[in-house]
């Protein structure tokens, strides 16, 4: 996960606020390079809003390697210093506590905790994203979003056995390499190895979403990209990133990020 970063990245502000009364610190970070060693006080809860591969060090000095899917959830525990890099980074939600925890039997202890495929992480952390790149944010609807968000923090039963990484790894690296071409289910259930209905329902359930919709994160998240980074005309990016047409794009915008494509390059200075 992204430690602590500039309030800046990539020439905008980065989505941030303190809530209910500064006890709440929720802040989205960028698919950006990063490197940071982050020693926390209080806990911190994250989920992945895009796949992510880099090197960690959590709670020692010994690093590994790490490939962090999206819908994976981590909780770390006060006190866990945690150090990341990346170099490319990935979409990141994270939720500091920066005071005493009141009201929340959180789960406690000296290790971190990741559960891979937690849909409702994953529906939260979009929901969270929405409602901080709003430029009129509301404020009781961010704090409901970051409470709730915080509930999960509440283990209180042990998470469902994971399915095999490795299959899953090669569908995720197929969908980022080929997002822009036409996908069918098939195609995707080969590469893992199962039928279309196990694949389905196996997929799901590692990474909280629908292969159909993982696609079209996927191909938001490269549309954004390109609207912050190119000269490229909506239509042009649309066709770019596997979209059908500029409108087909916009509709994709408005369900995920609460925002038209237009909204979106005002908001973050993109080019054109």
């Amino acid at each position: 996960m992204p430690g602590v970063l500039s309030d800046k990245a990539q020439g905008y502000e980065l989505p941030r606020r303190e809530l209910l009364g500064g006890t709440l610190d929720l802040q989205l970070l960028p698919r950006a390079a990063y490197s940071a060693r982050d020693p926390l006080q209080w806990q911190s809860l994250g989920v992945s809003l895009e796949r992510q591969r880099g090197v960690h060090a959590i709670g020692s000095d010994r690093r590994e390697d790490f490939d962090s899917w999206p819908g994976t959830l981590a909780l770390t525990p006060a006190g866990v210093e945690v150090f990341s890099e990346s170099p490319h980074g990935g979409e990141y939600l994270l939720l500091r506590w920066l005071a005493e925890p009141q009201g929340l039997d959180i789960a406690s202890g000296s290790r971190r905790l990741q559960l891979p495929g937690h849909a409702k992480a994953l529906a939260l952390g979009r929901q969270a994203r929405r409602l901080l790149l709003d430029p009129n944010q509301d404020q009781l609807a961010l704090e409901q979003c970051a409470l709730q968000f915080a509930g999960l923090a509440v283990l209180d039963k042990p998470p469902t056995k994971a399915v095999r990484r490795t299959e899953f790894s090669r569908v995720l690296t197929l969908i980022d390499q080929q997002f822009a071409e036409p996908l069918s289910l098939s195609e995707l259930a080969a590469c893992s190895g199962r039928n279309e209905l196990r694949f389905l329902r196996d997929f799901t359930r590692a990474i909280g979403m629908t292969p159909h919709a993982w696609l079209v994160e996927v191909r938001v998240q490269a549309a954004r990209r390109l609207i912050e980074h190119s000269d490229l005309s909506l239509a042009a990016i649309a066709l770019e990133t596997g979209f059908a047409h500029q409108s087909h794009m916009g509709s994709a915008f408005r369900k995920i990020l609460g925002l038209t494509p237009s909204q979106y390059r005002a908001l973050r200075g993109g080019r054109g």
